[in-house]
């Protein structure tokens, strides 16, 4: 059987450019400045200069000629156009402009009138084009009138110019030649010698010949052009209009707005495309979660009818039920890069939903002992009434006693083990008690859901890597950095665990992101007050009391003790 080849993704040209076009229109606030700058531009350009008026007159050159209707007469003839333009803006021509003005009443001066005129000529023609701008329409037509004569009187006046001194020329050729006939003649009187009558002869066909072109140049019409349009005043501003402008702003705008993206594409440490999220990250894309206004202040989307975001969240537990490195131990670790856990918990809460429904037998840990929340917004537990705080290993202690059930409404129950503040939280994560919880995934149909704080703020995640082995870390594709994905996956890796995928969620804006840490904040308090029984400075943010002595346990009670306390090997599940 052939199969079809197909074009890698990577060298798909369209695609390519279909990703990066997709990745200059993540920044619409650059590209709406860019089109924003490019309309008032357009717009002060159009309002804010003074209406300009043009008037044109148009000339036609023409070189001297004897005969200009003869046959094979040619009127370019000598004409050199490209001179004639740098003759027309010449200075001679804005003097003699100029002076012709002065006696009008426009004082003027060379430069000044040069400075509005432009000289044009049009294609295959020996017409000169004079456009004059200004401010006043009569003044325009006025100057752009005097510009054209002076122009016709300028070539008029070199034309007879180069006439007289060809003349002057011929004639003083011509002297010299007459006296010598006279000087002849009068050698010749009375005798009639032949070589004299010859000189002679010479002599008057070189007059003759002189003379001729004397009256030839003099007989030259010298009529330098013709002005075959007249200047007349403007009745309407000259220039792009306001609709034009403004529609030349918007593409320059958007022009401007794309070279803006682009730069701070280039720039951006940020994830640009899922593409290179997996590369980064080197795991598969498990899900995308779609946006869902209807799941806002509730944890759980699986329960809810017509839900897309739980349908989502199934497509996922199914891609992992039949994931090879996913179904040998049944273990899944949630994580996330940095910040926020908000959206890692609600992704372990309705995993562990929809493997319920699923028929497993499901255990969700909760292993973010900094900021326990899962609890409370599961209610499960009643929110003020959390267990005391007590040393890891302790009968009493974290994960004693956390045990609760969590009913989905049409899906089922799974078993929540609900985090505690603890004095050491690498130490608690590290005991027997919790090898022993993460050894029920050998069961069979059993799946344990482990929620780690986020993987780059603390080492708690490290300290589960080993025992939990399969790992999915969900994050912002707008917020997540290609270090942070690479920095994960080599931390995972050296761990001796398995990135299983990533778990893409919406972005929110910043008010939902300050609300949804407000009330991790709030939950956090309650669970702290419930525990201390009213105590100050014993939240799991706040230090602890008894920090600085040790503990009955062994320890000094310090957050900083991580990993040491752990065999190099780990700790095998089930064994103490």
């Amino acid at each position: 059987m052939t199969h079809a080849i197909r074009t890698p993704e990577e060298q798909d040209e369209p695609a390519l450019l279909r990703d990066q076009f997709r990745q200059l229109l993540r920044y619409r606030a650059l590209l709406a400045t860019g089109v924003a700058v490019g309309l008032l531009g357009g717009a002060f350009l159009a309002l804010g200069g003074e209406d300009t008026y043009t008037a044109t007159g148009e000339v036609q050159v023409r070189s001297a000629t004897a005969d200009p209707f003869a046959t094979g007469a040619s009127a370019d003839k000598g004409i050199n156009i490209g001179s004639e333009r740098q003759t027309a803006v010449s200075d001679t021509v804005g003097t003699l402009a100029a002076g012709a003005l002065s006696a009008k009443g426009d004082k003027a001066d060379a430069h000044a009138l040069l400075r509005g005129l432009q000289v044009t000529n049009p294609p295959n023609t020996l017409t000169l084009r004079f456009a004059y701008t200004t401010t006043d329409p009569a003044l325009a037509r006025i100057r752009a009138d005097a510009l054209a004569k002076a122009y016709l009187e300028v070539r008029r006046q070199r034309t007879e110019g180069s006439i007289d001194n060809m003349v002057k020329g011929y004639r003083s050729q011509l002297k010299p030649l007459v006296e010598q006939r006279d000087q002849l003649e009068e050698l010749t009187a009375g005798s009639a010698a032949e070589d004299t009558d010859s000189a002679r002869a010479n002599l008057v066909v070189a007059i003759s010949e002189l003379n001729r072109k004397i009256v030839e140049l003099k007989a030259l019409d010298t009529t330098p052009g013709y002005l075959n349009k007249e200047p007349v005043t403007p009745t309407s501003p000259t220039g792009a209009g306001l609709p034009l402008l403004l529609g030349l702003g918007a593409v320059v705008g958007v022009a401007l707005g794309l070279l803006l993206s682009w730069v701070r594409l280039v720039f951006d440490p940020a994830v640009r495309s899922t593409r290179e999220l997996v590369r980064s990250l080197g795991a598969p894309l498990l899900g995308t979660l779609p946006r869902d206004r209807g799941s806002a202040g509730t944890l759980l989307a699986i329960g809810r009818g017509g839900s897309r975001l739980a349908e989502e969240y199934r497509a996922v537990a199914f891609r992992l039920a039949h994931d090879p490195a996913f179904a040998r131990a049944r273990r899944l670790l949630v994580t996330a890069p940095r910040g926020d856990n908000t959206a890692a918990a609600a992704a372990a809460a309705n995993l562990a939903a929809a493997f319920a429904e699923m028929g497993r037998d499901v255990l969700l840990v909760e292993a973010d002992l900094r900021t326990p929340s899962l609890a409370p917004r599961l209610g499960s537990v009643d929110r003020a009434a959390g267990p005391r705080r007590a040393a890891p290993g302790v009968d009493g202690g974290w994960p004693a006693g956390s045990r609760s059930n969590v009913d989905v409404p049409g899906s089922g129950a799974f078993t929540l083990v609900a985090g505690q503040p603890v004095d050491n939280v690498p130490r608690a994560l590290t005991s027997a008690p919790v090898g022993r919880i993460l050894s029920e995934g050998d069961r069979p149909g059993a799946v344990v859901i482990v929620l780690a704080p986020p993987v780059l703020s603390y080492a708690d995640t490290v300290a589960l890597v080993d025992r939990v082995e399969g790992v999915m870390v969900v994050c912002d594709p707008r917020e997540v950095r290609r270090s942070d994905l690479e920095r994960i996956r080599e931390i995972i890796g050296a761990s001796g665990g398995t990135v299983l995928g990533a778990l893409l969620h919406p972005s929110h804006g910043r008010r939902s992101r300050g609300r949804a840490r407000r009330e991790t904040r709030g939950d956090e308090r309650g669970a702290g007050r419930g525990k201390s029984g009213g105590r100050r400075g014993t939240g799991p943010g706040a230090p602890d009391p008894r920090a600085g002595r040790a503990g009955h346990d062994g320890t000094s009670g310090d957050p900083s003790e991580t990993l040491g306390l752990r065999s190099p090997f780990g700790t095998p599940a089930g064994h103490p």
